[in-house]
């Protein structure tokens, strides 16, 4: 080892890595006895004569004062091509390089005119990047500042033509590193959310373009550079990547309890870079975009995405006239209108919905439940939204049993990510399986808290997950059954996997044990199995292969058929009420004289409408149409017929914060029962610009079926699809022209997926025929899949 290395690691020392602020100082230590040495190998070089025109700077880490112990000189020398010829700076160049070869210091070296500066960082993109730090370190100062100047003058000029250039950079470069903060062995310099991704920042800046974030992401820098320090002294090699034979003294030396409390920090301060690179570099590709597009002063160009938010820059921001004070389930919906549209929400919205929405009540409105489901039902959308809302601290509020798996390692080789981000792409991955179950919300929820309990300490995160899981659904205010169900998932997440692989799958012994852990009900064991494939292919490709997929299906396959015989009264279906119920006076004597009679009830941001009309056809699509002209959207609904009277419970939400109005919505029915379809004009406009389901590319077709003997004396029609405004219109209008009378409807959405059930009649009375019954459930089909 030769001296100057010996110096750098002794300037580095032991016994300051665990002191809080101590890296930036050392950091500049080691800059200062850098600089001070290459001035020393300047002078020698000269041997007392002043050249004119030459200077050495430095680029990269050193120039920046952030190097490591060990890291590489990035130096270039500088010359005017008046000066020295070009033998003689050769020469000079020689004088400076060897000695620093000689040391065992890492060089990356050129020599170069200020022209030639110039033209590379033209041609190639890395080494602008790395111009633009060019730094003074001895010599003629003029060459060195015109260098870096007119770099930088051309980095601002051709921002347009280079920032295209950038992000495909940066894209194919964190697809072949990878996520720092979901790697055990990761590289701190150019993974997602490493090292290079700051250089990316400050290269954005420097463009004029926009600013970066400050704060938590400098702090996140200074930890990341403290850890590669520590690899540095370790291993006494310039090293970048963290390895698992290094991480166990990385994190004595850094002063952590063990090697995954290490991990968890690198990983927070990974995702805080990351999620500041990706961010930035999109509003300044809009930036860019609008600079070259606009004619005049620019207007904010603002697309209503539904619940007070607008589309503007390609990020969900709140209007103008949100008012966020008043209203603790703000925070909900934006999060469902963001991660559906597939965009993020804006920092500053962020920001405010961090600071500024009151918390939650517990347990939470039924309205709030179930736009927590439709947010984990979004699909791929989910992952950015989510971090975002994580990274401002709004996650916690909502689950505070997130925060001790947040960012934490698995130290297993089947899983790719952390434990809060596995938990994440499980739900994503179950949201395309919504219309295998019969429950989807429950399948969400059980996605979400499944690995809940792999916190420290825990010897069975299965069992541990079960309790913490019980307490945040009983805080979110699900019914009880709901919440055993979840509960039961959680806690047997592993088992018909386990099973299926460890166990004859086809042995009764084998089923009859998968038939306990789901408590004998098909409904659980459809989410388990749902669950199970979302949990194995979220891990990786080692965890969900054809091999186990095969036995599970097998295993499944048996254990359903062995419980089809039980009758469980679960699912979408309901007991078909028979007799009407019990109206008021006021109630008949308005129908009596033909009008309906409309009275809402509203209940923690949900709202109970009630409508009592006489039955016609097209009553069910009409209220459904006029629901959605308005803006509601429908989470459940019961419709029923009886000797010639109407008596219909929708339940319903508003994007917009309103409450229905019985007058108005009697007085729409009434004028569209006449004829004037006027009021239903809203309906189209909402169907383009309302808040959306997931689209159908996220989930299989519609699935409608008829469900046999379940009535005597109607035809009973299932139907699952993904939910959207004006859809129960849709369908009542397809009924209506399929010349079927609706006796009854049981309306249900969960998770973004309408579970519908019809039961239907010739007008008349009498069940369809099969040829009749075949050719409506076609038409529904083609309805629902026809948006």
């Amino acid at each position: 080892m030769t001296d100057v290395t010996t110096r750098r690691l002794d300037l580095a020392g032991t016994r300051t890595f665990a002191t809080p602020g101590a890296g930036q100082t050392r950091r500049r230590a080691l800059a200062e006895f850098g600089f001070g040495w290459l001035q020393e190998l300047w002078r020698d070089a000269c041997a007392g004569r002043r050249h004119e025109g030459v200077a050495l700077a430095a680029v990269g880490s050193l120039a920046r004062g952030d190097g490591g112990p060990l890291s590489d000189y990035d130096l270039v020398l500088v010359h005017h091509p008046r000066g020295l010829s070009g033998k003689e700076v050769g020469a000079f160049a020689d004088k400076l390089w060897y000695p620093i070869w000689d040391a065992g210091v890492r060089l990356d070296h050129s020599v170069r005119t200020v022209a030639d500066c110039r033209a590379v960082a033209s041609d190639d993109l890395s080494a602008a990047v790395g111009l633009l730090d060019l730094t003074h370190v001895a010599g003629d100062a003029d060459v060195v500042n015109a260098a870096r100047s007119t770099v930088a003058h051309d980095w601002r000029a051709n921002a347009r033509t280079r920032l295209g250039e950038m992000q495909e950079s940066v894209v194919s470069r964190h697809a072949r590193q990878g996520d720092l903060a979901h790697l055990i062995e990761p590289d701190l310099k150019e993974a997602h959310g490493g090292l290079r991704d700051m250089s990316v920042l400050r290269a954005l800046t420097a463009a004029w373009l926009t600013d970066r974030p400050h704060g938590e992401v400098d702090q996140a820098y200074e930890r990341i550079l403290d850890v590669r320090d520590a690899i540095h002294v370790v291993t006494g090699r310039g090293r970048d990547r963290l390895t698992r034979d290094d991480q166990d003294a990385c994190a004595a030396l850094l002063g952590y309890t063990d090697a995954d409390d290490l991990l968890t920090d690198l990983s927070t301060s990974a995702r805080t870079i990351a999620y500041a690179v990706d961010g930035t570099l999109r509003r300044a590709m809009q930036s860019q975009r609008a600079r070259t597009l606009r004619v005049g002063p620019r207007r904010p160009q603002l697309s209503p995405l539904g619940y007070g938010l607008y589309r503007h820059d390609g990020e969900a921001v709140l209007g103008p006239s949100a008012d966020l004070s008043s209203d603790p389930v703000t925070p909900l919906r934006a999060a469902v209108v963001a991660a559906r549209g597939g965009i993020p929400l804006s920092p500053t919205t962020l920001k405010n919905l961090a600071a500024q929405a009151p918390p939650l009540p517990e347990p939470w409105p039924e309205v709030a439940r179930n736009l927590f489901a439709d947010l984990l039902a979004a699909g791929p959308g989910l992952v950015t939204v989510w971090e975002g809302l994580d990274l401002a601290g709004v996650i916690e509020r909502w689950i505070p049993e997130w925060k001790a798996v947040r960012s934490r390692p698995q130290r297993n080789a089947v899983h790719r990510h952390t434990v809060d981000r596995h938990l994440v792409e499980t739900v994503v991955a179950a949201s395309g399986m919504v219309r295998d179950v019969a429950r989807p919300d429950l399948l969400m929820l059980a996605a979400v808290f499944h690995d809940i309990g792999k916190v420290p300490g825990s010897q069975d995160h299965s069992v541990t997950g079960a309790d913490l899981a019980d307490v945040a659904l009983l805080r979110m205010g699900v019914s009880d059954t709901d919440r055993r169900t979840v509960v039961r998932l959680v806690r047997q997440h592993l088992t018909l996997v386990e099973l299926a692989t460890r166990r004859d799958p086809e042995d009764p012994a084998t089923i009859a044990a998968l038939s306990e852990a789901v408590d004998g009900s098909a409904t659980t064991l459809d989410l388990l199995r749902a669950l199970t494939e979302a949990d194995a292919s979220a891990a990786g490709p080692k965890a969900w292969s054809d091999w186990r997929a095969g036995l599970v299906t097998r295993l499944y396959d048996a254990c359903r058929a062995a419980l089809a015989d039980r009758t469980e009264g679960e699912g979408p279906l309901v007991v078909e009420p028979i007799e009407m119920l019990p109206l008021s006076d006021d109630a008949l004597d308005r129908v009596a004289s033909g009008e309906p009679y409309v009275t809402v009830t509203s209940l923690g941001g949900a709202h109970r409408v009630d409508i009592i009309d006489r039955d016609r056809a097209g009553l069910f699509a009409d209220t459904a149409g006029l629901l959605a002209a308005h803006g509601f959207v429908v989470r459940s609904a019961i419709v029923r017929t009886v000797d010639g009277v109407a008596v219909n419970e929708w339940w319903v939400d508003s994007p917009g914060n309103e409450t229905p109005l019985p007058e108005v919505i009697s007085r729409d029915l009434v004028r569209v029962a006449s004829g004037d379809r006027s009021p239903l004009g809203k309906l189209q406009r909402r169907r383009s610009t309302g808040v959306r389901s997931p689209g159908s590319g996220s989930v299989d077709s519609t699935r409608a079926m008829v469900i046999s003997s379940a009535s005597e004396s109607a035809t009973v029609i299932e139907v699952r699809a993904t939910d959207r405004p004006g859809l129960l219109q849709d369908i009542g209008i397809t009924l209506a022209r399929a010349s079927l009378s609706v006796r009854s409807a049981h309306i249900a959405t969960y998770a973004g997926q309408t579970l519908d059930t019809f039961y239907v009649t010739e007008f008349g009375g009498g069940q369809l025929a099969p040829a009749r019954a075949a050719q409506a459930v076609a038409m529904i089909i083609d309805t629902c899949d026809g948006d």
